[in-house]
């Protein structure tokens, strides 16, 4: 078992970006695995659990928001952290209303990640 007892699905279509955060995150003792977009993250999901998701908020095809609300309804007991290089203030009009105070912003501070994720699955 990780020595944190963290299983995280990472979502994001930059596949540079999510391997080298999976990859850091192992590092850390987490149990890291990616998915580039939402069919695969489906296949993922119903193949293991986690403890959390990370999911990027720009994704072609189907959005993280949409994605979002997918996973939530699927698997209503895991929690969502968003991530987005394109502007994480709460107030921001790429953010909906919803996802306020839950949104990391692109570089991902690998530190805020892990505190953040934690923070959210000791909720349940």
């Amino acid at each position: 078992m990780a020595e944190s007892g963290l299983r995280m699905l990472v979502i994001d279509d930059e596949e540079d970006l999510v391997t080298a955060l999976v990859e850091r995150l192992g590092y850390r003792g987490i149990e890291a695995e990616y998915a580039l977009d939402g069919r695969s993250a489906r296949e993922k999901l119903k193949a293991k659990s986690y403890d959390i998701v990370i999911l990027d908020l720009k994704l072609p095809g189907e959005s993280g928001a949409e994605l979002r609300e997918s996973i939530a309804r699927e698997y209503p007991g895991i929690p969502i952290l968003m991530i987005t290089g394109h502007g994480a203030q709460p107030e921001s009009p790429g953010v909906p209303p919803m996802l306020h105070g839950v949104v990391l912003e692109k570089p991902v501070n690998l530190d805020v990640l892990i505190e953040k994720s934690r923070e959210m699955v000791k909720r349940l």
